[in-house]
């Protein structure tokens, strides 16, 4: 997967739905002769094996489409690409049935409210998603060359699906961004001083440019509260040892943000990437048009952005309901 430049999330995604797919094959108690504690390797099974795992989500544990289909992904990966064993057509099996779900948006006063309350610590980190339109890991692997405030762009590197897209730095937000780059060069200098390590670089930049993991523009723009002793990247356990500094967890952002909408009384399941549904919609709802946030949210398909002209406010529409005569 790293050799296709694959996201250290989806590394770690497929991985885990390989190994489901060994442990709905293992055949305990296996007799003698089978490999240990009967497990399989996956050369031995083939279509009519992903068929049955794959029905078994559907109808036993009842997944979403979604969920599914990243099951298969992952399978076809692991044949087609580790394996080299092309498996041909599956043929018919159970596909899950649970509908896609329009996603949680909050109204613009459900977002003030929120990030009113919200911890301190988290609040430009959270207002910059809603701001901008980040997914919540896309915010936290931003450094400090990312962010143009001069003219107010912010680059998202290597995103879903390995693209590089422009996003909008917020207006109201760029003093607030320049106070948090100068408190991260306090600490980088800080950490420097300290003898740390660095950050950790993608691919084979921190062999290529040695010096830079400890160089400023590499920064993390949301770092970490402390040093890590171990490896430069908790997802990449290989890419070398010492004093690192990682950007947020982002646990912390969750947990923050459900605090936050409990205080605030919104009953609603609103989690960080909620805030960038909201951003959509809203920017839909000021005139915006889908191509553009299209773009600017980094979808490959349009119909996946068209998603959210079913949850936007449309108050020109002239549409009333027969009971408000």
């Amino acid at each position: 997967m790293r050799f296709f430049h694959y996201s250290p999330r989806t590394e770690e995604t497929y991985w885990q739905w390989i190994v489901r797919y060994l442990r709905f094959h293992r055949q305990p108690g296996a007799p003698v002769g089978q490999e240990a504690g009967g497990w399989r390797h996956p050369r031995e099974l083939g279509a009519e094996a992903i068929v049955a795992y794959l029905t078994h989500l559907a109808v036993a544990d009842q997944v979403a489409v979604a969920t599914q289909n990243q099951a298969l992904n992952a399978l076809m990966f692991l044949y087609a690409k580790v394996l080299h064993l092309p498996v041909g057509e599956l043929g018919e099996f159970a596909r899950a049935q649970r509908p896609r779900r329009l996603p949680e948006v909050l109204t613009r006063d459900e977002v003030t409210r929120v990030l009113a309350v919200v911890e301190p610590a988290y609040r430009l980190p959270l207002q910059l998603l809603y701001g901008s339109g980040l997914r919540l890991m896309e915010l936290l692997r931003l450094r400090i060359k990312d962010v143009d405030l001069e003219r107010r762009r912010i680059t998202v590197r290597d995103g879903k699906g390995g693209q590089d897209r422009v996003t909008m730095v917020p207006e109201s937000l760029v003093e607030a961004l320049r106070r948090q780059r100068e408190s991260v060069r306090a600490q980088w200098q800080a950490d420097v001083a300290a003898g740390y390590a660095g950050v950790w670089l993608p691919d084979a930049l921190a062999r290529k440019y040695p010096a830079a993991p400890r160089e400023w523009a590499w920064q993390w723009l949301f770092p970490g509260w402390s040093l890590t002793a171990g490896t430069a990247e908790p997802e990449a356990p290989d890419r070398g040892q010492g004093l690192w500094r990682h950007h947020q967890t982002p646990e912390n952002l969750q947990r923050a943000m459900r605090a936050a909408v409990l205080q605030a009384g919104i009953p609603k399941r609103a989690t960080p990437h909620t805030l960038r549904h909201s951003f959509a919609t809203h920017v839909l709802e000021a005139g915006t048009d889908i191509r553009t946030l299209q773009e600017l949210l980094g979808h490959q398909d349009v119909a996946t952005t068209q998603i959210y002209t079913h949850v936007m406010v449309k108050p020109g529409l002239g549409v009333r309901s027969p009971l408000d005569g």
